[in-house]
């Protein structure tokens, strides 16, 4: 989910985990643990990350579980199978555990409201009435809720803070931007809510239900939401481009503080292989992790779709097989959760880092060593088509933040056509096609899974859409298209000319051969709104490689963020001032090609700001 610029700025923590993968001629596939080991061992080299926990399960218990490298590079502290890692989103798993003891006790619905639970919550429904927000929804990520902001990400308070108090710090993302329960999108805010009703159903503090009734009886004795003496004592440094962070307090706990080793996490995987049981003690049933591993509450889930956004729990596929898992992150620090119930095996691996090359290159190696010996599923064959009416442009209507959309509608668009029988889609800025073959009633699957992995659905609010994966795709006309790219292309042409232009006119002005006036300021607008736009992705930049938090930075109120409001303000100013100047002084006596240009390039910088006014991109506040 990309690398869009404004999403950026929040998926670095918290996140479900992007897996990299590996180019078919450089597959590496280990055949024996100590092969294994050898090539992650290379790996950490490779991409300066210090070190790796890793529990490998399969069918006969745990195949192997240690660390490799260092926990602490500037005490040259080796890590082992107790040192505990943050793992980040993979501690949402036991949100959704917790709820399904208490749904599998009578206690709570996954279809219970939310409104009707804690309306002491603050959140805001315009559909509250039709399609109110359900328990399920918030593990799911199908509240229609933003992202939590900037600000929540940033809040770092080392004192024991409740749960409540977390979620009262900055409720304002959370407000449903399409009915809940029709489009996924990952939102930290859903599951500490759904936390907050467990602990208020059950009268015992969250962390302090799981603890009683997982972490103790699975005998995960270091795993901690909180910086414990433990953590203190065998808690791994974690490491941003070779730079120590401090400890991270997360305010919503439930959605990514865990701390936990890689003997800790071998029994967490033996008992979700144990579907739900382990050393005859029985956590939740193998129907409710059914439930937890299978994603209900989308348009595209009930068109068909077999792949997706469980309960705190997703599909990820490998080649031709699929993973149920769940990834995580905080600054420094990765880590990866999965396992195949039929295959009964499964694998988590936690680095001290915040290096994706060196996470996707681990998750690779495992992955390709635990499928080694797997017979490859049977696919069924394409159905033939005689609709081709699913082809043409697209573009995603479920960013993860509102604040992204502007972006996503405009450089997020994906082309969709028929070729050989298969469907094939590509986005339009390049970049890989994906294949799928027609299975008849508009569902599409993985030649290589032979899932369903591709719908077609109607969406309440944006019409007929397409869910692929975790993404709502809804046509686009080419004009509009095409027409989006070609403005901004001859936008970015104008900014980088408009420099190149000064270094004439700018000399010719010192001559005194530009003259007074209207002919100045006709030149001079349009280079001041360029000048604001690279000011704008200058500061941008510098927060997010800010050597202190890209979060204190850019989530409260700093010389940097600031700017960027005032960058951004500046720009829609001369953008303004520059068309203003145009039309009144298109009498001036000037070169003719000169104005042109100049005037051009002025309505184009409006013509933007006005884009980015209406996505509330001008005079943004990072801190909000």
């Amino acid at each position: 989910m990309p690398n869009r610029i404004v999403t950026g700025l929040v998926v670095f923590a918290l996140c479900c985990g992007v897996v990299l993968a590996q180019d078919d001629d450089e597959k590496i596939v280990p055949t024996t643990i100590d092969e294994l080991l050898a090539a992650i061992n290379d790996v950490l080299n490779e991409r300066d990350t210090p070190g790796v926990a890793l529990a490998i399960v399969n069918d006969d218990g745990a195949e192997w579980i240690g660390a490799l490298g260092k926990a602490n590079v500037e005490n040259d502290i080796v890590a082992d199978a107790d040192t505990l890692f943050r793992i980040g989103s993979t501690s949402k798993m036991f949100v959704a555990l917790s709820v399904l003891q208490l749904v599998e006790e009578g206690s709570l619905s996954l279809d219970d409201k939310l409104a009707d639970l804690a309306p002491e919550i603050e959140f805001e429904n315009p559909w509250e009435e039709s399609h109110p927000v359900r328990v399920a929804h918030l593990l799911e990520h199908t509240t229609g809720w933003d992202d939590i902001h900037l600000p929540e990400y940033a809040h770092n308070d080392p004192t024991p803070a409740t749960l409540q108090e977390g979620l009262d710090f900055h409720p304002h993302s959370r407000k449903s931007r399409w009915q809940p329960g029709t489009r996924m999108s990952y939102c930290n805010a859903g599951p500490p809510v759904a936390a907050y009703i467990v602990q208020k159903i059950t009268g015992q503090g969250f962390e302090d239900y799981v603890q009683h009734n997982f972490f103790t009886p699975l005998t995960m004795t270091g795993t901690t939401y909180r910086r414990s003496e433990g953590v203190q004592q065998k808690g791994a440094t974690l490491y941003s481009n070779g730079i120590a962070e401090d400890y991270w307090h997360i305010s919503l706990r439930p959605s990514g503080a865990i701390n936990a080793s890689a003997n800790d996490m071998a029994r967490l995987l033996q008992m979700f292989l144990g579907r739900g049981t382990l050393d005859g003690v029985q956590y939740v049933s193998s129907a409710s992790l059914e439930r937890m591993e299978t994603a209900h509450t989308t348009n595209g889930a009930r068109a068909g779709l077999e792949i997706g956004y469980g309960l705190n729990n997703y599909t990820s596929a490998h080649e031709h097989w699929v993973y149920q898992a769940h990834s995580g992150g905080v600054n420094g620090g990765l880590t990866e959760f999965a396992y195949m119930p039929d295959a009964n095996r499964g694998y988590a691996f936690m680095i001290n880092s915040g290096s994706g090359a060196a996470f996707g290159d681990i998750s690779d190696l495992i992955r390709n060593y635990q499928t080694r010996d797997l017979a490859e599923p049977d696919v069924p064959d394409a159905v033939p088509m005689k609709d081709y009416a699913i082809a043409g442009l697209y573009h995603p209507i479920n960013s993860r933040q509102q604040i992204s959309y502007f972006l996503d509608r405009a450089l997020g668009v994906e082309k969709l056509w028929f070729e050989d029988g298969e469907l094939k889609r590509k986005p339009l800025l390049g970049g890989e096609a994906t294949d799928y073959l027609p299975a008849g009633g508009g569902k599409f699957r993985s030649p290589e899974t032979g899932r369903t992995v591709l719908v077609q659905a109607e969406d309440p609010v944006a019409g007929p859409v397409i869910h692929a994966g975790g993404q709502v795709l809804k046509p686009l006309s080419p004009l509009l298209a095409y027409g989006q790219l070609a403005i901004a292309a001859l936008w970015l042409v104008s900014i980088g000319t408009s420099f190149l232009y000064f270094l004439v006119w700018g000399v010719r002005k010192l001559r005194g051969k530009v003259a007074k006036g209207g002919s100045t300021r006709i030149r001079l607008w349009p280079l001041f709104a360029g000048v604001s736009v690279v000011a704008f992705v200058a500061l941008f930049a510098a927060g997010m490689s800010s050597t202190s938090n890209i979060f204190i930075t850019l989530g409260r109120p700093t010389a940097t963020s600031i700017s960027i409001m005032l960058a951004t303000i500046a720009f829609a100013v001369f953008a303004a001032l520059g068309t203003f100047t145009a039309i009144t002084e298109r009498n001036t006596k000037m070169n003719r090609f000169n104005y042109w240009y100049c005037s051009i390039s002025s309505y184009l910088h409006l013509l933007v700001a006005a884009y980015l006014l209406w996505f509330g991109v001008i005079g943004i506040q990072t801190w909000a």
